[in-house]
């Protein structure tokens, strides 16, 4: 009984992303008027030019789910978000992470499949993965870096970002966008990690997103690439990390996609 109720979740879960737009959801945005409208949202000047490199603000609002395969390890994940309320789960044959809007669960088909931590990679792959849209969230803090920075041999526009307090599981993370100035396309992503702790962290890790493809209109990465860090610079490669069956469209999912199975088990920090 309990293999029947996981190879239905994961069927639910992979026709999620392929269903139709729900009717009633169509007719909402059509009847919204000018007065209901909300109000356009102001960025940075560089962060701006950055989103708009990307496809723009106006097409990334008209979506409501993404969904990617990459590969982890042995195990090759799903991963689904809900774009607007940000609920998500990450499916494998061997278990499935889900955020169904109050709580982050784990269901491990075998037992101790999972050896991290379910409430910090719930959303991790997702994050890295929607730069820099992501980075137009509210709660966010935008510091515009005086001069141009450099990495590995080559200068950037700089945007350093943070978070106002009680913004997520990690408020103290802090991430630094570096952006072409001739294209304004992003190229690195600089970031911190202080999941579990109370204060910042001083020690850089670094992204080079250097492939993307166009899907559905926006600009999106294809490969990421780790970097070994010295001095809190980049050095060389470390790793890399491909995502494949890229869909991103304006299907509302249901909240069933999301819902913690009764064997699942709630992620602890």
């Amino acid at each position: 009984m309990k293999k029947i109720s996981i190879l239905l979740i994961v069927a639910l879960s992979f026709l999620a992303c392929k269903q139709e737009k729900k009717e009633d959801n169509t007719e909402a945005s059509e009847t919204i008027t000018t007065e209901e409208q909300p109000t356009k949202k102001e960025y940075p000047t560089a962060i701006a030019a950055v989103l708009d490199a990307h496809g723009g603000m106006e097409r990334w609002n008209k979506m409501n789910n993404l969904c990617f395969e990459i590969k982890g390890g042995d195990n090759k994940e799903t991963h689904t978000t809900s774009l607007k309320d940000r609920k998500s789960k990450i499916e494998t044959k061997k278990w499935t992470i889900g955020n169904d809007g109050k709580n982050v669960w784990l269901l491990q088909n075998e037992e101790d499949s999972y050896k991290g931590n379910a409430r910090f990679y719930h959303n991790l792959m997702f994050y890295f993965y929607a730069m820099p849209f992501v980075i137009s969230d509210d709660g966010i803090v935008y510091t515009q870096m005086e001069e141009p920075m450099e990495l590995d041999g080559k200068t950037y526009n700089a945007t350093k970002i943070g978070y106002n307090a009680g913004i997520g599981d990690s408020p103290k993370d802090e991430y630094i966008i570096f952006s072409d100035p001739a294209t304004d396309k992003m190229e690195w992503l600089g970031y911190t990690v202080t999941f579990g702790k109370e204060e910042t962290a001083d020690d850089w890790h670094f992204i080079k997103y250097d492939k993307w493809e166009e899907v559905n209109g926006l600009l999106l990465p294809k490969k990421l690439t780790w970097y070994n860090v010295k001095d809190n610079k980049p050095t060389d490669e470390r790793n890399d990390l491909t995502f494949d069956n890229i869909t991103v469209t304006e299907t509302v999912l249901e909240d069933s996609v999301f819902s913690k199975p009764e064997a699942a088990t709630i992620a602890q920090k």
